[in-house]
């Protein structure tokens, strides 16, 4: 048991022990306490004259103490925290086979583990290489322009998410987010990431973490097949009979569909086998780069620099009518990557190692777009864009790329020596204005005059524009009941972010422990060792 003193302002200069010696003065515990003292989150305020740290304390105590302490300090800064243990609660069902996990992103890793460590051996097929092959293929296809279209950016061990900034916030609120954080930090993630209130991991880190949690889940009974496509399904009367990797099918009674927002041929795989597919809505536009510096100074003011400050990152929206644009997945001393899966059509995504010491930053400008009236129209506009793409680019995976003042102006710029692209495959000036449908174009033009008045210097002439951005969400979604099963198939369990379930690397986690809390609960295990 414990108790959170919340809103503790100090001064930007303070330490971490300072923190705690305050919670103990406002909760009116003893010194002696401190030992059981801990940050749990420190965010900085610079909303005021004078910039502050406001600090979270958790303090660790008997059910009796915890009682005492919260009547005594009588503050609604002084709350209880409980956290309730989870521990799903095996079934009594017989289940055909074993578990299969189609996908090895975050959902599917997270649903790997799980099940493993209940015993149930779950079987888990990924499309892509093991991450260590993985990065030498982008690294490769970065260098050259030859794209392996199995193992890259969005296909491999670790998902879309291995190539981020490794971002670790959510809006969700579940409770769960707390025991991804704590997994993180157990398989080599920095402790400091659950006490941050924007945690971060970076691409580099995600590496080694990824590997242990596979090493993980083979110490468990685990079994996990690289180079290994989902092909078929076998449905009989509405129930799951067996899923099909290649040439070879096997039995089970329940399949986790985590095969994320990129997996285009399997979701005209479901359909053909009769699984219920619908559009969704979903967002396209551009990266856009500034100098980090430009930013730290816009957010910090004359705080840049200060040691106790993050790098500047920022989380702008405008909404007009139904319509909107907004930014996302920001990259603070990051880089543009290309992000292709397919050949002849370029994708732009962004990530950041954990020390985000590059020299620009980068994040996703896009405006929403409706759902289509067929499954896979939204597969089709996608595609279309990052063709439309590769040509402006001028083949080899050449990104299109403009001026924020030419986007603006309507002019085909080239960047100037202030801002410089990052693209690794390298760029082509082209009319992104043009590139784009008119209602995406009209509302980014829009969204950068609205931001430039909120950060100064968003929409500043000589900032970078690289298309297309276009997987910032699946464009489909696998609808599903309270059981976590797809609607109609028994044993079939979509989740994460191509299932359209999650929206980044956490709520996928989240979503994968979840579908696989509801398979362990359902079915007898043949041993329980959480």
């Amino acid at each position: 048991m414990s108790v959170i003193v919340r809103n503790i302002r100090l001064p930007l200069e303070a330490e971490d022990a300072q923190a705690l010696t305050a919670a103990l003065r406002i909760a009116k515990l003893p010194r002696t306490a401190q030992e059981q003292a801990y940050v749990v989150k420190c965010t900085p305020d610079l909303r005021h004259q004078r910039a502050h740290l406001v600090y979270t304390v958790g303090i660790d105590l008997t059910e009796e103490e915890e009682t005492v302490a919260v009547q005594r300090a009588a503050s609604p800064d002084v709350i209880r925290r409980h956290t309730a243990p989870f521990a799903p609660k095996p079934g009594t069902e017989h289940l055909r086979g074993r578990p299969v996990i189609v996908g090895f992103g975050p959902a599917g890793m997270f649903a790997g583990w799980l099940l493993a460590h209940y015993g149930y051996q779950p079987l888990i097929l990924e499309r892509g290489a093991p991450v260590e092959q993985r990065f030498k293929d982008v690294r490769h296809f970065w260098q050259t322009g030859e794209l392996n279209t199995q193992s890259n950016v969005q296909f491999g061990e670790g998902g879309a998410g291995t190539f981020s900034d490794g971002k670790l916030t959510t809006r969700i609120g579940d409770p769960l987010c707390e025991q991804v954080l704590k997994l993180f930090v157990r398989f080599g993630a920095p402790v400091s990431i659950a006490r941050l209130a924007k945690p971060h991991i970076g691409t580099d880190l995600l590496r080694s973490i990824v590997r242990a949690i596979r090493t993980d889940i083979l110490e468990h009974g685990g079994d996990i097949r690289f180079g290994t496509q989902l092909t078929g399904l076998h449905l009989q009367a509405g129930r799951l009979e067996k899923a099909c990797a290649d040439k070879e099918c096997v039995e089970t009674g329940a399949l986790i569909l985590a095969a994320g927002h990129s997996a285009r041929d399997t979701f005209e795989m479901l359909l053909q086998n009769g699984v219920q597919v619908i559009p969704k809505p979903f967002s396209v536009g551009v990266r856009i780069e500034h100098l980090q510096e430009q930013i730290d100074r816009a957010l910090y003011g004359s705080y840049t620099g200060h040691p106790h400050l993050p790098k500047g990152e920022y989380q702008l929206s405008l909404r007009q009518g139904t319509k909107a644009v907004y930014t996302f997945c920001m990259c603070p001393g990051g880089t543009v990557v290309a992000a292709a899966s397919e050949q002849g059509g370029v994708v732009t995504n962004g990530m950041s190692n954990f020390k985000r010491d590059g020299s620009n930053a980068n994040a996703a400008l896009v405006a929403s777009v409706d759902a289509f009236p067929a499954p896979l129209d939204g597969v089709a506009f996608q595609r279309c864009l990052e063709q439309a793409a590769f040509a402006a680019g001028g083949g080899r995976f050449r990104a299109p790329c403009q001026t924020v003042g030419g986007f603006l102006n309507g002019q085909t710029a080239l960047p100037g020596a202030e801002v410089s692209p990052s693209y690794p495959a390298g760029v082509s000036p082209a009319r992104l204005d043009t590139l784009l449908p008119p209602p995406v174009t009209q509302l980014l033009q829009t969204g950068l005059r609205a931001f430039d008045k909120r950060l100064h210097g968003f929409s500043a002439p000589q900032s970078v524009l690289t298309g297309v951005e276009t997987r910032t969400s699946s464009p489909v979604r696998i609808p599903r009941g309270e059981t976590y099963m797809a609607l109609g198939i028994d044993g079939l369990y979509p989740a994460g972010e191509g299932a359209g379930y999650a929206g980044g690397i956490m709520s996928a986690a989240v979503d994968g422990l979840r579908v696989a809390a509801a398979i362990i609960e359902r079915f007898a295990s043949p041993k329980t060792t959480p």
